[in-house]
C-alpha cells in the first residue's frame, strides 16, 4: 500500500530539504534572495550546489540539467555528469555554484522569430529559485530561464515570472490603499489547471500514422456509438485506465505535483487530471511535467495519451481549464468575497480590474489559447466560444449592476441593503451555476479561463492576465492613491469602470447563435482562427501594454507573432502531407483492391446470366467507383493547395492560404474518404477504425 505523506515530494530539492541539508545561515540566506528576487551571492550558491548534488547522488541521479521551456511549447533538457577527473584517472562526482545558477544550451535550433541568425549559438540558463529542482529519470532537473546572448527572453518562463513581479507590485499598492498590507511581503498569481487527454490501444495508435504524425486523425468515419448516452462521463473507470491513473499519481507525488482528482470525461477513451492550486510558475512547471509523465506512464501500460485539442471529429475535444487567481503570501485570496465593507470594498476594486483588463485586452487572451489545434475545438458546443466574454453569475451581476446605477440591492431574504461602499454586506459565493459556455467565469473565489487547449503551456495566457490585471491595478492605485474621501472615490471609480466594460459581462449560453450578433453589437471581437487573432502580438495597444511593464519588449513580441503563425502553418503542412500519404499508400490500395473484388463477382455473374445493375455488388462498385474518383479529384486539389504555399515566403500570407485554401481541401478530402470507410468492409480497410480506436481499452 502506497503511504501517500512519505513518498510526496521524495524526489524534490524542496524547502524541507533544503531546511535539513543546508547550513542554517544559508537556508536563511537562500530565503531572502527568494524573497527579494536578488541574484545569488557565488558563495551561497557553491554550498547550495553542494548539498544539492549530495542529494540527488544519494538518491541514484548521476547528471544534472538545467530544465527549461523554450517556444516549442514542449521542454528541453542537456543532460551532463557530475564526474570531474582527479589525478590518477580517479574521478570525483562535483557540482559548482555556477554550473548550478547558469547554463549555456545550444539556442541556434529553437524558435526564435528571428531575434537572433541560425548561426548564433549561445544561449543562457538561469536558476528560478522559486522553482523547486527536482529528479527524473536519474537526473537532477534545475528548472530555469531561457535568454538570448542580448537579454531577450527566449521561452515562456520568463515572461511569466516578469509578468508575476508586474501584478504583485501593482496589488500590493491597492492593499496598501485599504490599510491590507500588514504582513503582506509578496501577491501571487495562482493556477489550477484541469487536464483532459484521451488513452487509446498503443498498438492500435501505431498503425494510424496521423497519429503518429499529427496527434490527431486526419480520417475516420463516425463510429455507431460516440458519446450520445453520456454514458463514460464520470463513470466507472476500466481497470487498465485505473492502473494507469494510479502509476501516473505515485509518479507526479514523487515530483510534488498536487494531482488530486481523476475521472472519465464526456467522450468515449477521455479522460481528466486536476491538481491542488499552486504559484504560477510552479503550476506551470508542474502540469509541462504532467504531460510528459501521462506520455510516459501510458506507454508503460500499453496505451498512447494524446493531448491534442481534437483527436477525434464527432466527440469532444480536449482543454486545459485555467483556474486563475490572486493571493497574498500570507494565504488571502483577493478573489475570495470577504465579511467586512472594507474586505468586500477590496474585492470589488480586483473584481471590476479584471473585468476591464479581460474587455480592454480580449485580442490578446483570445490569441494566448489560439492554435492550428485548438481551432478545431473552441465554439464546437463542447468549448468555450472565441468570442471572449465573463460569466459572473445572476446575484453577482445584479450586486454590480445596483452599484453600477445608484440603486439599492434586495438580497434573497428580500432584505434592501443600501450599497455605499462604507456599508457593503457580506457577498455572495458561488450562488450562481457555472456555465460551461463562458470563456472566463467568475467561479466563487476565481476564474476559470476555459478556452485553452489541452496539449498547450499554461505560461502564455496567465502572463497575458497578469499584466492586463496589473496595468488597471496601476491605473486605479495611480487614481486612488491619496484619496482624501476612499469611499466616494471608489464608488464613483466601481460605477465608471462598469459602465464602460459592463459589454463584456454575458452571464447566457455561448453556444446560442444569437450571441455571435449580440457580441457584435457590444463590439466584442469574433476571432475564429489564429491567423485573425494573430495580429494583436503586433498591435501598438499591446506592445505598450508589455513594454510598459517590462513582460516582452517589442522584439520579443514581434518573434512571438512569426513564431505563431510559422508554427500554425507547419502544423497544417504535416497533417496536409499525411493525408495524402495515408491516400496514396493506403486508402488507394484498398479501394481498388475492393472494387477488383466486386468486378469480379459482377463478371462472374454476367457469365452466368445473373448479374443485374440493380445487383447489390453493382450498386455497390458504382458508389464506391464513383468516391474513388472523386477521392482522387480532391487529393490533386489538396496537392495543388499546398504548391501554391509553397511559393509564399512572408508568415501571414502562408498562414492565409492554409486557412483559406489547405484545409477546405483538406475537409473535401477527408468526407470522401470517411464516405468510402462506410462502404468498404472493415477488413479491407488499411487503418483502425474510430470505433477500434474509442473502445479498445478495458
Amino acid at each position: 500500500m502506497t503511504n501517500v505523506p512519505e513518498i510526496f515530494g521524495s524526489d524534490v530539492f524542496n524547502d524541507a530539504v533544503m531546511k535539513d541539508r543546508l547550513p542554517s545561515d544559508a537556508y536563511r540566506e537562500l530565503k531572502s534572495t527568494i524573497e527579494t528576487g536578488q541574484a545569488l551571492d557565488v558563495e551561497l550558491a557553491n554550498v547550495i550546489a553542494h548539498a544539492m548534488k549530495d542529494w540527488a547522488v544519494e538518491k541514484g541521479a548521476t547528471h544534472f540539467t538545467h530544465w527549461f521551456q523554450p517556444m516549442t511549447g514542449f521542454t528541453a533538457e542537456k543532460h551532463d555528469s557530475f564526474i570531474s577527473p582527479e589525478d590518477g584517472g580517479r574521478i570525483i562526482m562535483h557540482f559548482s555554484g555556477k554550473e548550478l545558477v547558469k547554463g549555456e544550451p545550444d539556442a541556434s535550433s529553437f524558435p526564435s522569430g528571428g531575434i537572433r541568425a541560425t548561426f548564433e549559438a549561445r544561449g543562457y540558463t538561469a536558476w528560478d529559485p522559486t522553482s523547486y529542482a527536482f529528479i527524473k529519470d536519474n537526473t537532477l532537473c534545475i528548472p530555469t530561464a531561457f535568454f538570448s546572448y542580448s537579454g531577450e527572453a527566449l521561452d515562456k518562463k520568463t515572461p511569466l515570472l516578469r509578468s508575476m513581479e508586474a501584478v504583485s507590485r501593482q496589488a500590493m499598492r491597492i492593499l496598501k490603499i485599504f490599510g491590507n498590507d500588514t504582513g503582506v511581503k509578496q501577491v501571487f498569481s495562482n493556477v489550477g489547471c484541469e487536464q483532459e487527454y484521451f488513452l487509446i490501444d498503443r498498438e492500435l495508435f501505431n498503425k494510424r500514422p496521423d497519429l503518429i504524425y499529427t496527434g490527431r486523425t486526419l480520417f475516420g468515419a463516425k463510429a455507431p456509438k460516440g458519446q450520445e448516452m453520456d454514458d463514460h462521463y464520470f463513470g466507472a473507470i476500466k481497470p487498465k485506465v485505473k492502473a494507469f491513473m494510479s502509476d501516473l499519481n505515485i509518479n507526479l507525488w514523487k515530483l510534488g505535483v498536487l494531482s488530486k482528482t481523476e475521472h472519465n470525461e464526456v467522450a468515449p477513451a477521455q479522460h481528466e487530471m486536476a491538481p491542488i492550486f499552486e504559484t504560477t510558475n510552479i503550476a506551470t512547471d508542474h502540469n509541462q511535467l504532467t504531460m510528459e509523465l501521462m506520455r510516459k506512464t501510458a506507454q508503460k501500460h500499453g496505451l498512447e495519451c494524446l493531448l491534442h485539442e481534437k483527436p477525434f471529429d464527432g466527440v469532444n475535444g480536449s482543454g486545459k481549464h485555467n483556474n486563475w487567481s490572486l493571493a497574498t503570501d500570507t494565504g488571502v485570496n483577493l478573489f475570495e468575497p470577504g465579511k467586512t465593507p472594507s474586505q468586500n470594498a477590496q474585492f470589488l476594486l480586483f473584481l471590476v480590474a479584471t473585468i476591464k483588463a479581460v474587455d480592454d485586452y480580449q485580442d490578446m487572451i483570445r490569441l494566448s489559447v489560439a492554435s492550428a489545434g485548438n481551432d478545431h475545438r473552441l465554439g464546437a458546443n463542447e468549448a468555450p466560444p472565441a468570442i471572449v466574454s465573463i460569466f459572473l453569475g445572476e446575484e453577482l451581476t445584479a450586486i454590480l449592476k445596483a452599484i453600477h446605477y445608484g440603486e439599492e440591492y434586495q438580497d434573497e431574504k428580500r432584505k434592501k441593503i443600501s450599497l455605499g461602499v462604507n456599508v457593503l454586506p457580506p457577498l455572495p459565493k458561488d450562488t450562481t451555476d457555472r456555465n460551461r459556455t463562458s470563456p472566463f467565469a467568475f467561479t466563487g473565489n476565481k476564474f476559470e479561463l476555459r478556452s485553452l487547449g489541452s496539449a498547450a503551456s499554461v505560461a502564455g495566457p496567465n502572463t497575458v492576465l497578469n499584466t492586463a490585471v496589473a496595468d488597471v491595478l496601476e491605473e486605479f492605485a495611480d487614481r486612488l492613491e491619496g484619496s482624501k474621501n476612499l469611499n466616494e472615490d471608489l464608488t464613483i471609480l466601481i460605477r465608471e469602470t462598469l459602465e464602460a466594460h459592463e459589454r463584456i459581462i454575458f452571464n447566457g449560453n455561448g453556444y446560442d447563435e444569437s450571441w455571435v450578433e449580440e457580441a457584435k453589437k457590444r463590439g466584442l471581437l469574433n476571432m475564429k482562427t489564429l491567423v485573425d487573432a494573430a495580429p494583436a502580438y503586433i498591435n501598438e495597444k499591446n506592445l505598450n501594454l508589455f513594454n510598459k511593464h517590462n513582460v516582452y519588449n517589442e522584439l520579443e513580441l514581434k518573434s512571438r507573432y512569426d513564431i505563431k503563425l510559422e508554427k500554425y502553418w507547419k502544423t497544417l503542412n504535416i497533417e496536409a502531407l499525411t493525408m495524402i500519404d495515408m491516400v496514396r499508400k493506403g486508402y488507394v490500395g484498398a479501394v481498388i483492391g475492393f472494387m477488383d473484388e466486386l468486378s469480379d463477382v459482377c463478371a462472374k455473374k454476367e457469365k452466368i446470366g445473373m448479374y443485374s445493375e440493380k445487383s447489390m455488388e453493382a450498386v455497390l462498385l458504382k458508389n464506391v467507383s464513383k468516391n474513388a474518383d472523386l477521392m482522387m479529384e480532391r487529393l490533386e486539389k489538396l496537392e495543388k493547395s499546398l504548391s501554391e504555399a509553397g511559393n509564399m515566403e512572408e508568415s501571414m500570407e502562408l498562414a492565409r492560404k492554409y486557412r483559406d485554401s489547405v484545409i477546405p481541401a483538406m475537409d473535401k478530402l477527408r468526407e470522401v474518404v470517411d464516405e468510402l470507410e462506410t462502404l468498404i468492409p472493415g477488413d479491407k480497410w488499411p487503418y483502425p477504425s474510430y470505433g477500434d480506436l474509442l473502445y479498445s481499452v478495458v
